[in-house]
Parts: C-alpha cells; sequence; structure tokens
C-alpha cells in the first residue's frame, strides 16, 4: 500500500505508474477537486503538512511506502512518516529543512562551496527593509517556506517595498520573510535523480518566465543551450548539494541563474520530482523515467536512468492571460492538437464553467502541452502548430468572451 502525499496533476503520474504496477494507494490532499483522486483506492481528507493527522486518519493501516512528488509540502511528513513506520526509502530530514526553508539552503549551500548571493531572512521588517536598501534594487521578497512562485516579487523601486513584504507574508506559515539580492541572467532548472552519491541522470533546461514581477514559470526548453564545461559545473554543483542535504537517492531540481560571464547562482531547491509536467519531458526527450524510478525507490527496488535518446522539448503551460479572475467558457481543438506530430501531452484539467484565476503562481494553471522533437527549432515549430489550432475561450466578468492560445 503507497501512501502518496498530494493528488494534483503534478502527482498524477505517480499514481498511474503504481497502479501500472498492480500497487494501492491512499491519497493525501484536503481538497476533494484534486484530479488525481480518481486513480486512488482511498483518500484521507488531511494536509500534506499534517504527519499527525495522517497517521490518525489511517486508523492503523500501514503504508508500505510513502512518495511525496512536485509539491514541497509534504515533505516533512515524507520524512517522518518513513521514519515512524521504517519504510524501505527514509527520505533525509536535512532535505526537507532544506527544500522548505531558504535560509537553511542558503546555509547549506555556503557550507558547501556552492556559488550564492546577498539574502537576509527575518521577521523585523524594519531590518529586511534595510536589507533590501543595502543590496540595492531591484530586490526579489518572497516567503521562505513556499514553491510555484507564492508570494514572490521582484521589487524594483523602495516605494513597492512595504506592499511586496505584505504580499509575501499573505503566504508563509510563519512570521519571517526573505529578500534577496536580484540576480540577472539565464533561468535555469537543473533537475538530477541522485543514485549512490551521484547524479544517475540530469537534465537541464531553459525556463520561460511570464512578464510580470512574480517569477512565475511559463514552461521549459530543453536542453538548454550550454558549454560542456557549464554543464558540468553545474551537475558537479546540485550532486555536491544533494550530498550536503543527505540526499544520496532521489529526484532534485535547482532553480539557477546563469550570468553573462559563465559564473551561476543556485537559488533553491526542490528535493523531489519537478513539477509543470517536467517527468514528462524528461522522460521523452531522452527515455529515461524518473516516475517510475522514484516508485521504485520507494519500494526499496532497483531502478535504471540510462538514458535511450537525446531529443529536444518544450513544456508549454496552459494559463490565463487576463490579469482579473474570469470563467473558463471552452477549450477546442484539444483532439487536434494531439494528433499533431511531436505533441506528447496537451491536457487542460480545468472544465468549462469553473472559475479561473490569474497566472501569478503555478497552482494557478489550466494544465500542459509538451512537444518535443530532433532538435529545439523542430520542438518550437511543433509548439506553434499545436497553439495554432488549440483555442481557450475566458468569460469575463462583464459578459465579453476573450479567445486565446495561452
Amino acid at each position: 500500500m503507497m501512501l502518496i502525499l498530494g493528488a494534483s496533476e503534478d502527482q498524477l503520474p505517480v499514481y498511474l505508474e503504481a497502479r501500472r504496477r498492480g500497487i494501492a494507494t491512499i491519497a493525501v490532499d484536503q481538497r476533494r477537486d484534486r484530479p488525481a483522486l480518481a486513480h486512488a483506492d482511498a483518500w484521507l481528507p488531511v494536509s500534506t503538512r499534517d504527519t499527525a493527522g495522517i497517521v490518525a486518519a489511517l486508523d492503523g493501516r500501514r503504508p508500505t511506502s510513502v512518495v511525496a512528488a512536485a509539491s514541497d509540502a509534504g515533505l516533512r511528513s515524507w520524512h517522518e512518516l518513513g521514519e515512524l513506520f521504517e519504510l524501505p526509502y527514509r527520505f533525509p530530514a536535512t532535505a526537507a529543512r532544506a527544500s522548505l526553508d531558504k535560509a537553511v539552503f542558503h546555509e547549506v549551500a555556503r557550507a558547501a562551496g556552492v556559488p550564492g548571493y546577498r539574502w537576509y531572512q527575518g521577521a523585523d521588517r524594519a531590518a529586511l527593509t534595510r536589507a533590501a536598501h543595502e543590496f540595492g534594487f531591484p530586490v526579489v521578497v518572497k516567503p521562505p517556506d513556499t514553491s510555484g512562485s507564492k508570494g514572490v516579487t521582484r521589487v524594483e523601486h523602495p516605494e513597492a517595498l512595504a506592499g511586496a513584504l505584505r504580499y509575501a507574508g499573505g503566504f508563509t506559515t510563519g512570521d519571517e520573510l526573505l529578500v534577496e539580492e536580484y540576480v540577472a541572467g539565464r533561468n535555469l532548472t537543473v533537475d538530477v535523480f541522485m543514485q549512490a552519491g551521484r547524479a544517475g541522470f540530469a537534465g537541464i533546461t531553459e525556463k520561460r518566465i511570464v512578464p510580470g514581477p512574480h517569477f512565475v514559470i511559463g514552461g521549459h526548453t530543453g536542453p538548454a543551450r550550454l558549454a560542456d564545461a557549464t554543464r558540468n559545473a553545474l551537475v558537479a554543483a546540485a550532486e555536491r548539494l544533494c550530498r550536503a542535504i543527505g540526499l544520496t537517492d532521489g529526484p532534485a531540481n535547482f532553480d539557477v541563474v546563469l550570468r553573462g560571464d559563465g559564473t551561476f547562482a543556485v537559488l533553491e531547491v526542490n528535493a523531489r520530482l519537478c513539477g509543470n509536467a517536467f517527468p514528462r519531458l524528461m522522460h521523452h526527450m531522452y527515455g529515461v523515467d524518473t516516475v517510475a524510478a522514484l516508485v521504485s525507490l520507494a519500494l526499496g527496488e532497483p531502478f535504471t536512468l540510462t538514458p535511450t535518446r537525446s531529443d529536444a522539448g518544450v513544456i508549454h503551460v496552459l494559463a490565463s492571460p487576463l490579469a482579473h479572475d474570469s470563467v473558463l467558457a471552452a477549450v477546442r481543438g484539444l483532439d487536434e492538437a494531439r494528433a499533431l506530430p511531436g505533441v506528447v501531452c496537451c491536457e487542460v484539467y480545468s472544465a468549462p464553467g469553473d472559475p479561473v484565476r490569474p497566472f501569478d503562481q503555478a497552482a494557478n494553471k489550466l494544465g500542459y502541452l509538451i512537444v518535443t522533437g530532433p532538435d529545439r527549432r523542430a520542438a518550437q515549430e511543433r509548439l506553434a502548430a499545436a497553439l495554432d489550432v488549440l483555442r481557450i475561450d475566458y468569460e469575463e466578468p462583464q459578459g465579453a468572451y476573450s479567445l486565446t492560445t495561452s
């Protein structure tokens, strides 16, 4: 019996892999509208952060494995439940702390000799304000304990700082906030799956950041165009950081900014599978199934991470282009887009009539379009062809309709 922490669209591949293997699953998620619940054998309507509540809801049942994927929220519970039930795979406590508290990660990175940048974390708003002025604008304000761009703002001018601090404060579970030096450059994701202390697999993509102050990821393009020496240095840094947080086996992804002079800064770690359908992109680009590897790891079974091909690919996140709330009116062209060459995934998880929020955090996405090709140019051309036939209509509050290809 596998206990899976979270049941959103990002966790759905884990449920499908467990079902493919004939493994019974119990979903843990507070929300009853999660798409993966239809594929679970049982549901615990409990927060993935609430270890004691999960144990109580199990009511004497003992899982044989626990998995958290694509969300930091359940990482501490993943560690605690593994220890409590003495499971084959024990997620390390330091990996959970470094993912859930960005200050912990910064300290780990500094101790490991991995390039960083200036930052300050604390509850005193005056001290945070002083730090921002010392760093010089623009700065980045964020909660220290969230992911998916929740509460994050790039602050260009001092007069916007107080509002950014209030905004970040609405997303944290504590009192502390984080002010960071803004690092300009190419935004990359370095995705690794550790095996016996080394990166058994590594994939590096370029992130497409949605215009605006919140650093929302609109997609990934891979492989990132990098010199071999730069790629090797990034993977080596990821390996060193994984070992520093006790993660000798399992997935992790790092947000990295590559500066114009070739140096880089590692912004944070998420010691779990990347969200935004990233594992599916890696599977189709390289033939490496990191979801299957994670399930095997949780079960204590061997797994392979050897690439069988080397293609290019794009994840395009489907989301509202509107700056205000709306309603999903219609989705057209899904079947036509799915039938096009290179389209490996075209999914919209919301239904007509569902409310749609502005895309200012990852949780507000509607779905994904994933396209691959023999090279980056071919993948981009196939993406453009799919977006030409896919149409999403939004009903605005005043009753007008906005036709988009988001």
